[in-house]
């Protein structure tokens, strides 16, 4: 798992390995890791979670990244079935800006319906030459929904936010009413487009419904620096010795209503230019890491480390959960309301033993839902995730060891940032360098 680069780590982390054994018990009651631990140890796991046990083991192991052999981990998990561990109970959502759709603290029924049937189009896309009766079955279910419950919508906006939630919600009608004639065109490389405009402004009439922050942050942190909403970050990353790019910009958004701890800390870090001509500090195939300065482990404020806590908001809690792992917690059915199931998910990382160890350094997870199904692996409930990126994903894929972080810069969102070391304001989005 994704810690510390610290040589310490590395060499706790290439302990020996406790003895791995599966036990003898009916095959629907074993756990996901203990499938995890039979196959890694060489004995006989059910094939429908051989490859998937592979990969975990390799997700596991990259905490160790300083120790000249990696060993099996393992540690106590509760009995989930085994259908759980190949993902096969349920269809995890993977796409990054639908995750965090789901994630706002939102509950109108009328915006939420319009937002699942066009998140549905995406299925239909999948199917060979479009599913087009899908798609416009959609689009008409969504429209009559903005004409026949606009009252609804209007009635949940934030008194602040009325204006531009109205405005939007005009706009929705508008691009969903374009839909039905690309819909009746059949135009097939027009419907993601019209759909993606249509899910933006879906989104941006949800969050026009968030009236102020929508809980308090536990007193020993609130004078931290905190993310109270959200905001996009601009990554400028220069890839060396690639034919193929030079490099660019990873659009990311920070999800402070769900983290705001975490994600307040990262934006903070942002803000004082920490991370600017940053190398990445690893890139396994699994995790692309950074954030570790020199002559330490973390960022350092006035000679002192700064730590966060491990941060985890559970859904259906109004507060996230704090220091504690959700499996240290007891609650290892719960989900997060911000899983590792999007290629490119950001999270704190931290020393493997100590979950409030968190400083500066990050990762991105290069895995998509099958190899981590939410709920059911060996990551959810043990980090703390704060944001995904939303755009430019396929460039985690060529950044490797040494390639460089140019700059950091919030682009939206900046007054959502309280108690900065330094006043943050937005700045100009970053152009990538032409080639």
């Amino acid at each position: 798992m994704p810690g510390s680069t610290s040589p310490t780590i590395g060499r706790a982390c290439a302990r020996p390995a406790r003895a791995l054994r599966a036990k003898t018990v009916n095959a629907r009651k074993q756990s996901a890791l203990t499938v995890v631990r039979a196959h890694a140890a060489g004995e006989d796991a059910p094939s429908a979670a051989k490859s998937i046990a592979k990969s975990l083991m390799a997700i596991a192991a990259t905490a160790c990244v300083s120790a000249p052999t990696l060993e099996a981990f393992a540690s106590p998990v509760t009995p989930m079935e085994i259908g759980q561990v190949a993902g096969l109970e349920a269809n995890p959502i993977t796409n990054a800006k639908a995750l965090l759709r789901n994630a706002l603290p939102v509950s109108n029924k009328p915006i939420r319906a319009i937002q699942k049937k066009l998140e549905s189009i995406s299925d239909d896309l999948r199917v060979p030459g479009v599913k087009f009766s899908g798609v416009e079955s959609s689009v008409n279910g969504s429209l009559k929904i903005v004409k026949e419950q606009r009252g609804k919508i209007v009635e949940a906006l934030a008194p602040g936010k009325k204006a531009d939630g109205e405005q939007a919600l005009k706009e929705l009608e508008s691009v969903l009413t374009d839909f039905q004639v690309v819909v009746a065109q059949k135009d097939k490389q027009e419907v993601p487009l019209q759909q993606q405009e249509a899910l933006s402004l879906v989104g941006r009439i949800e969050e026009d419904m968030i009236d102020g922050f929508p809980f308090d942050v536990p007193a020993q942190y609130a004078d931290r620096p905190l993310l109270k909403g959200r905001a996009t970050v601009d990554m400028l990353v220069k890839i060396k010795d690639n034919a193929n790019t030079d490099g660019g910009v990873l659009k990311i958004v920070l999800d402070g209503y769900n983290a705001p701890v975490s994600a307040g800390n990262f934006a903070d870090l942002i803000n004082l230019g920490f991370y600017d001509k940053m190398p990445i500090q690893r890139s396994d195939g699994f995790v692309v890491q950074s954030g570790k300065p020199k002559g330490g482990d973390g960022f350092k404020l006035g000679g002192v480390e700064r730590t966060v806590p491990l941060e985890i908001m559970v859904q259906g809690d109004k507060v996230p959960e704090y220091e504690l792992t959700l499996e240290e917690l007891g609650r290892y059915r719960d989900q997060p309301v911000l899983p590792f199931n999007a290629f490119g998910t950001l999270a704190m990382a931290r020393r493997e033993a100590e979950p409030n160890s968190a400083s500066s350094q990050f990762f991105f997870l290069l895995r998509e839902s099958e190899l981590t199904p939410s709920g059911t692996n060996i990551l959810d409930g043990r980090y703390s995730i704060f944001g995904y990126v939303v755009e430019n994903q396929e460039l985690l894929r060529d950044l490797k060891v040494d390639d460089e972080i140019i700059s950091m810069k919030i682009v939206d969102g900046a007054e959502n940032l309280v108690n900065e070391t330094k006043p943050a304001v937005d700045q100009a989005p970053i152009e990538a360098p032409s080639e």
